[in-house]
């Protein structure tokens, strides 16, 4: 009587729990800011427009990780807030020259509504450390997704998501996304001892 052990399938069953586990297993992705670069502008262009300043909400970040916002030192933990706070702004205080103007625009869904001229200013010192310069945008696109997060559940008792995932109501996340448009403008990095300063802002 032989006490061998039949091995001939075993590699057969080894190459199909290979396969099985290269199917099921999912690997992490690197994720990243997602930003749509603007068309190069033809060289006949001609200058933009000068932008009302009450309509910039300016951030600063310098070589030492350090916020100024409005000319003010601040902190990351309260940048979605102030940066919420100037986009929704206050339409009907007109003359208040700390928040940006409005101009009544006819939005689906929402007939004609004041729209917020607001713009966010982003400027980056060379020595800003990736880490903030990740959390600063995190935070500013925050504010825009949790206004418009807001509005929805406002309007249509659904979040901002399920709306734009939607293929019967994406319009009405379009709507709110242009009553709430994200406007990030990115200056380029200046040099640590020039504009921005290395030390306390």
């Amino acid at each position: 009587m032989s006490n061998e052990i039949n091995a001939g399938s075993m590699a057969d069953i080894a190459f199909l729990l290979l396969i099985f586990f290269l199917v099921t297993t999912t690997m992490d992705v690197d994720t990243g800011i997602i930003r749509q670069l603007p068309p190069i502008p033809p060289p006949d262009m001609p200058p933009p427009p000068d932008v009302n300043k009450r309509n910039v909400f300016v951030v600063l970040v310098n070589a030492n990780d350090q916020l100024l916002v409005e000319d003010q030192l601040s902190d990351i933990s309260v940048l979605r807030t102030q940066a919420k706070e100037f986009i929704k702004g206050y339409p009907d205080q007109p003359d208040n020259i700390s928040f940006p103007a409005f101009e009544n625009e006819e939005i689906p869904f929402f007939g004609t509504r004041p729209v917020s001229k607001q713009i966010i200013s982003l400027q980056n010192d060379n020595g800003t450390s990736y880490n903030m310069y990740i959390q600063v945008q995190n935070e500013l696109a925050a504010a825009y997704n949790e206004l418009r997060d807001e509005l929805a559940k406002e309007k249509f008792g659904k979040s901002y998501d399920e709306l734009a995932n939607s293929k019967t109501e994406a319009d009405k996340a379009a709507a709110i996304k242009k009553i709430y448009p994200a406007r990030i403008s990115e200056a380029e990095p200046k040099e640590t001892g020039q504009g921005q300063k290395s030390t306390t802002p």
